[in-house]
């Protein structure tokens, strides 16, 4: 499952573990094909870092989400049915647990460049938070694998399902691709994707 695929879909789910390197992932993709990036988590707290509820965040995922072409970075398993309705490939990002808690201990010495909007973060803050989230990783690393496995099953038998659990997978995958490997937009609701 580590190979590129023969046609990228135009519409992809990056999603993984915290820290398995969804972002990094999704902006190497965008580069390789010209697909915008959207990132989740820049559409989904509202100012202040309030959480929206769960109806909310479903009716601003189907805006973000309304367009014919798109990369879609996170991990809300919660609304990640609500994207397979209209994407045509997943890529999993699978990683150790140990190698995602490590990237998300160091991330917490980096600021992000881009914040959602109305929100504000000092560097103690995202030391404390991605810390935290270092022990959440250890936590979930079963759970939220399988979990979400169990979603793209019930709900994306029409996806294309990349499963990458290494640095040189990851590679392999982005070196296999060239913009002839992007479909072309027919229209069509991404049902004659390619299979897994």
């Amino acid at each position: 499952m580590s190979q590129a695929p023969s046609a990228l879909g135009r519409r992809v789910i990056v999603t993984g573990l915290a820290g398995s390197g969804k972002s990094t992932f999704s902006l190497a993709l965008a580069a390789k094909t010209g697909l915008p990036v959207i990132h989740l988590d820049l559409h989904f707290w509202k100012p202040g870092w309030v959480a929206p509820s769960e109806t909310e965040w479903r009716e601003k995922q189907c805006g973000v989400l309304a367009g014919n072409a798109w990369i879609a970075d996170g991990n809300y398993h919660e609304t990640l049915d609500l994207r397979l309705e209209r994407a045509d490939t997943v890529v999993f990002l699978d990683p150790p647990w140990w190698l995602c808690a490590g990237r998300a201990f160091l991330r917490g010495f980096r600021m992000p460049s881009e914040l959602p909007e109305g929100c504000d973060y000092s560097a103690w803050l995202r030391l404390r938070d991605e810390w935290r989230l270092a022990v959440r990783i250890w936590r979930a690393r079963r759970s939220e694998p399988e979990r979400e496995h169990e979603i793209i099953s019930q709900h994306g038998q029409h996806v294309a399902l990349h499963v990458l659990r290494s640095k040189q997978a990851v590679r392999e995958f982005l070196d296999g691709l060239d913009a002839d490997h992007v479909e072309a937009d027919d229209g069509s609701d991404g049902a004659g994707a390619t299979g897994r």
